[in-house]
């Protein structure tokens, strides 16, 4: 199938594509016109690296983890793709924590400015 028809059966764009195959996360062969063309086995492809990206992993990670899919049976691949997907996870949740502590301290400063702004508020206008 030519890249439009993936694009429509996956949901994902032609642009974004091209991409993964930049990338090395999808192959595909071309035609003498310099077409690109997609084996079904493709489909399923991109469904997992959506899925990838969904989960917060960059184009250099799903490249490191796509082994796993190519030989399951080898569980150097195999336990190589736990450890990243594992050091993946350990970093969104210290982004989290670093966004929590961040939201905490900007509600101190909203705060702040909620009492300069209700002091205000009380002060007389002064006359011209």
């Amino acid at each position: 199938m030519r890249i439009g028809e993936l694009s429509r059966r996956t949901g994902v764009s032609p642009r974004s594509l091209r991409y993964y195959e930049e990338q090395g996360l999808l192959g595909s062969s071309r035609s003498e016109a310099g077409q690109r063309h997609y084996s079904e086995a493709e489909i399923e492809r991109v469904t997992l690296i959506r899925q990838l990206f969904d989960a917060g992993m960059s184009s250099r990670v799903i490249a490191s983890v796509l082994p796993c899919v190519e030989t399951p049976s080898d569980p150097g691949v195999t336990e190589s793709a736990f450890v990243t997907m594992t050091r993946e996870r350990d970093r969104i949740d210290a982004d989290i924590a670093h966004l929590v502590e961040t939201r905490e301290a900007l509600n101190v400063l909203i705060g702040i400015n909620r009492r300069h702004w209700a002091e205000l508020a009380k002060a007389p206008v002064p006359s011209a």
